[in-house]
């Protein structure tokens, strides 16, 4: 099963970006055992104007960001999913420019950038945050071992 559908929002569609995504997803899933679940993550690829208009809608914050996530269910009840309950895990917004200048701004690859977006999104939705700096380190834990499980370096 896809467990990512990739949309792309007033930038170029980019099939290198989508098989990318989707590969990084199914890792995620695969990692979480959430793999055999009929669940999938709407991502939806963007430019900074429209991110930071959905930011504004959403959260009530009028700033653009590099990578929004808005999960469908709370931590609590992913363990309760069914497996053959079709259903949408929820959304990851990323803008592309920001990735690109984020990339280079880190001195690492545009790759390693997008797959970190993916990565953070997917935890967000998994209900890990980093307000506070023992949930931080769980989470970048996580994210760390799955970019390492691909085998995508800084």
């Amino acid at each position: 099963m896809e467990h990512a559908e990739i949309n792309f929002l007033e930038i170029e569609e980019n099939g290198k970006y989508e098989e990318y995504i989707k590969h990084i997803v199914n890792e995620c899933f695969k990692e979480e055992k959430l793999d055999k679940k009929n669940l999938y993550i709407n991502i939806v690829l963007t430019n900074p104007k429209n991110i930071r208009q959905i930011n504004k809608e959403q959260r009530g914050i009028d700033k653009e960001t590099d990578v929004l996530s808005f999960p469908m269910f709370e931590k609590t009840e992913i363990s309760k999913i069914k497996d053959n309950q079709l259903d949408i895990f929820g959304d990851i917004v990323i803008s592309i420019e920001r990735v690109k200048n984020q990339a280079e701004e880190y001195g690492h690859s545009f790759e390693r950038e997008l797959a970190y977006m993916v990565v953070h999104g997917f935890y967000h939705l998994m209900g890990y945050d980093h307000m506070e700096e023992t949930d931080k380190v769980e989470m970048r834990e996580r994210e760390e071992n799955i970019l390492n499980k691909l085998e995508i370096r800084r």
